[in-house]
């Protein structure tokens, strides 16, 4: 590639164009010639530092997103020491006999049967019972 130069003749006193070779206008080993060109390549530098470190940081936050998801796929279990599946699966169906265990109470055994409405699934056992009240070890059929 070459460079135009502008030459003042001194006989004429008319400038003059001359096509100079690259090597002529800057050093053999200087690749970087030219006004501005170090800091356009210094700001591109920046950039795609920059541009790292924002993928570096989107991928972290990524990763704590998912590691901080409490969930099955890391195997986590439920106060009652079942896995997360099993807990989550123990609904009672009607005609089954549930042994009451300690602890238990009519809005425990019916949040079991039915989690989305307790309030009808406690009527129906009470109905069932003829009760309001569980004992530890009693067999309950559910309704």
């Amino acid at each position: 590639m070459a460079a135009v130069e502008i030459l003042q003749s001194p006989e004429s006193g008319v400038p003059a164009l001359r096509l100079v070779p690259r090597g002529a206008s800057a050093p053999v080993g200087d690749r970087l010639a030219g006004p501005g060109v170090r800091e356009r390549v210094a700001r591109r530098r920046r950039a795609r530092a920059r541009r790292r470190t924002l993928a570096l940081g989107a991928l972290v936050a990524a990763a704590l997103v998912v590691l901080a998801v409490p969930g099955h796929s890391f195997g986590a279990t439920s106060p009652t020491g079942l896995s997360s599946d099993l807990a989550g699966s123990t609904v009672l169906t009607a005609g089954e006999l549930y042994v009451v265990q300690p602890g238990d109470t009519l809005a425990t055994i019916a949040r079991a049967m039915n989690p989305v409405d307790p309030d009808a699934a406690r009527a129906l056992l009470v109905a069932e019972l003829h009760s309001r009240v569980v004992v530890a070890g009693e067999h309950v059929l559910i309704p």
